[in-house]
């Protein structure tokens, strides 16, 4: 399978890192990294060149994201998109890629831990949604070079929450007071991967929803996995399709 990385940061590498390590356990190249696509050379990798890989692998920047995914759609290459912080424009880029039979997946977060507290998270909202006597916030710290904040991870399941718990209607990047509003606190320490917390309180106990990653070996493994699922497919996905997820409150 021959893979493009648009993006050969931290993310990147490590992606291509996971590939050559399966590539060795097999004793076989089941992934070739065919393009490595950075802000250095972008601009000398032209679209026929892309259209030769069987799959790309975006982890860039919000302001750039989009010129990417439109680059994939025109070489007819399928995308598994990792960049957060340009969502805004999300259903634009689904409903274009569900018209003109393009492959795109897009999730805020790989790792297959994160999806399974994505799912959690929803079922519990479920039950929450008929005790008001809690009260509902979220905390996620991330490493300072963190560019967006809240995290698409954070805002994903602050989403989900809002689709579920009638009695909030709106989230906010600070504490409030606002029975209505789910706050979702954001740190940024050094060197931190990524931790995410949903909280229950109540006057009488609390329940947490957690998940933390000790370093991107789980992201970069869930995006190599997402790519391999995508070859061959048309259409908007999530990671939901790819673990196999119930879709019907997607």
């Amino acid at each position: 399978m021959k893979i493009a990385l648009i993006g050969y940061g931290k993310m990147g590498k490590a992606i291509e890192a996971i590939a050559l390590e399966k590539n060795k356990k097999a004793g076989k190249d089941i992934y070739e990294i065919a393009l490595k696509i950075d802000i250095d050379n972008r601009h000398l990798i032209t679209t026929e060149e892309l259209s030769q890989v069987d799959v790309a692998i975006e982890f860039t920047s919000p302001n750039t994201a989009i010129d990417n995914i439109h680059w994939c759609f025109d070489a007819n290459v399928p995308i598994v998109v990792g960049t957060t912080g340009w969502t805004q424009q999300l259903s634009t880029i689904q409903q274009y890629a569900a018209e003109n039979n393009k492959a795109f997946l897009f999730a805020p977060n790989y790792s297959i831990g994160v999806n399974i507290f994505f799912e959690i998270n929803r079922q519990l909202a479920n039950i929450m949604n008929d005790y008001d006597d809690y009260n509902i916030d979220m905390l996620e710290v991330h490493h300072t070079e963190k560019k967006d904040a809240p995290s698409g991870t954070a805002l994903f399941a602050a989403l989900d929450i809002l689709k579920r718990v009638k009695r909030k209607d709106q989230w906010r990047n600070y504490a409030s007071d606002n029975s209505g509003t789910l706050s979702i606190i954001s740190e940024r320490t050094p060197d931190v991967p990524g931790t995410h917390v949903v909280r229950y309180t109540s006057p009488i106990d609390d329940i947490e929803l957690k998940h933390t990653a000790h370093n991107r070996t789980g992201f970069a493994s869930g995006a190599l996995l997402a790519a391999e699922w995508l070859v061959g497919k048309k259409g908007y996905y999530s990671m939901e399709d790819v673990l196999g997820f119930n879709q019907e409150e997607k």
